[in-house]
């Protein structure tokens, strides 16, 4: 047994233990009576990156929630690596939905109970943990390692875009890594390349200045809600593509390399439409789930709303009515320019009967780390190496917008090496962490600090 996983194994209850204490703490970052408990969890966090080895570990007062940052730097000419991760936690309602208390750890099942377990305490230790086991059996780190661990992740990040921008050469680094993914499948080491970017946007429509009785005036005027369904009828062709002119522009088509990698990930289409409750699948043709889901853009109603929708009848035809659009976007859709071009087509596609107004509410860049990159080859040789099986390569749905402003202000790509499961309720009461899948973190993420320093 190599004698880094002959360490972990000999002290993994301890590291479980450790962890323990990490989620006793409600750093729910969303909730102002939790400041102050905020600010212990911050401290916890750089007392454990001191005992693990390294240098410096401070907590930084933002704008908002502090900010662990955290260094070893003892090997000129070596890259250097800075490892993210958010030590925040969503809030625990319902409460009465779990099965244990969400702030008072269980390890039940080989996996480990509380909120933050596996978003994203369990897996950002696990970086923690690496750092001391290669230097309990080695006299210095094979590269260079920076930390920053913020506490605004599950609010949006607001502190951390101006902290990345007025810390540019104290960040300075050569690769981010990140695990706040998922593996594919239990047991599966896996990678995720690729996260989608977002443009999300909110259209109104108005038509006459008031509600009116719908018998009165039925066929004379046009109802909101009527015409603002037409028109989100006309957002996508009878191809399940999106109409919008230019919206495809600046798509990267998937490679040959990439549909090949993917198309490995075991997939039952018979059971994922089980799993939903749905007789048919929808989406644009041409491409497998797989790649719908991750590496196509995409266009969906999140909400629509108007009129009356309580108990019982009101013949209304209401004055407005409003829709709330989200648009996942791919590499090198920009969701400023995507933006433009949904208000343009959706004032192209209104009828002089009623007025429209557009908004944009929020956006974010999406990522791509082209699979073949000395980064992402040195995880993938990782993983392989803790899990014993060939890494698969995935690009999710969702998005992670530190991940595109670590690229912007840094210029350094992320490599997002998730160790948890999409069904460990991350954001939902009992969530969990397999702690096989900690372990081999652990391992995983001291075996990619090897690879990538090429020692």
């Amino acid at each position: 047994m190599h004698k880094t996983e002959k360490f972990v194994n000999d002290n993994i209850d301890k590291f479980i233990a450790e962890l323990g204490e990490f989620l006793k703490f409600e750093s729910i970052s969303t909730l102002p009576e939790k400041t102050e408990e905020m600010k212990k969890c911050a401290e916890f966090t750089a007392a454990k990156m001191l005992e693990a080895g390294l240098d410096k570990a401070v907590v930084l007062e933002t704008g908002g929630h502090p900010v662990v940052y955290g260094e070893r730097l003892r090997v000129p000419g070596a890259p250097t690596v800075l490892i993210y991760g958010h030590y925040d936690v969503q809030p625990v309602d319902p409460v009465e939905l779990w099965s244990s208390a969400p702030f008072d750890p269980v390890i039940k099942d080989g996996k480990i109970f509380a909120r933050g377990a596996t978003d994203d305490k369990g897996q950002l230790y696990m970086h923690i943990k690496a750092v001391q086991t290669i230097l309990a059996n080695s006299d210095e780190l094979p590269l260079n390692v920076k930390f920053i661990i913020e506490g605004e992740e599950e609010i949006g990040s607001p502190s951390l875009e101006p902290f990345l921008k007025a810390n540019k050469e104290l960040l300075k680094c050569d690769v981010v890594l990140v695990s706040d993914t998922a593996l594919y499948a239990p047991m599966l080491p896996t990678l995720t390349y690729g996260l989608r970017g977002l443009c999300y946007m909110e259209i109104e429509v108005t038509g006459p200045n008031r509600d009116l009785h719908s018998g009165t005036f039925g066929g004379a005027v046009a109802n909101p809600i009527n015409i603002l369904s037409q028109m989100i009828s006309k957002m996508h062709d009878e191809n399940g593509k999106v109409a919008i002119p230019g919206f495809y522009d600046d798509v990267l088509d998937l490679t040959t390399h990439e549909r090949e990698e993917l198309a490995k990930l075991e997939f039952s289409e018979a059971e994922y439409k089980a799993h939903l409750d749905v007789n048919a699948l929808w989406g644009e043709k041409g491409y497998t789930v797989i790649e719908r889901t991750g590496a196509r853009p995409t266009l969906d109603c999140n909400g629509i709303w108007g009129g009356f929708s309580g108990a019982g009848a009101k013949t209304v035809i209401p004055s407005k009515a409003s829709a709330k659009i989200s648009m996942r976007l791919v590499a090198n859709q920009n969701p400023e320019k995507i933006a433009v071009c949904f208000t343009d087509y959706v004032k192209q596609i209104t009828p002089e009967s009623v007025k429209v107004k557009v908004s944009a509410v929020h956006g974010a860049e999406a990522c791509l780390v082209p699979i073949e990159s000395p980064a992402i080859s040195a995880a993938a040789k990782a993983l392989s190496r803790a899990f014993g099986k060939e890494t698969v390569y995935q690009r999710e749905g969702g998005s992670i917008p530190v991940v595109a402003k670590f690229k912007k202000y840094l210029g350094a790509d992320s490599v997002l090496m998730g160790l948890g499961l999409n069904t460990e309720n991350l954001h939902s009461p009992d969530e969990h962490f397999d702690l096989n899948h900690f372990r081999l973190g652990i391992i995983s993420s001291a075996y990619f600090m090897e690879e990538y320093s090429g020692k």
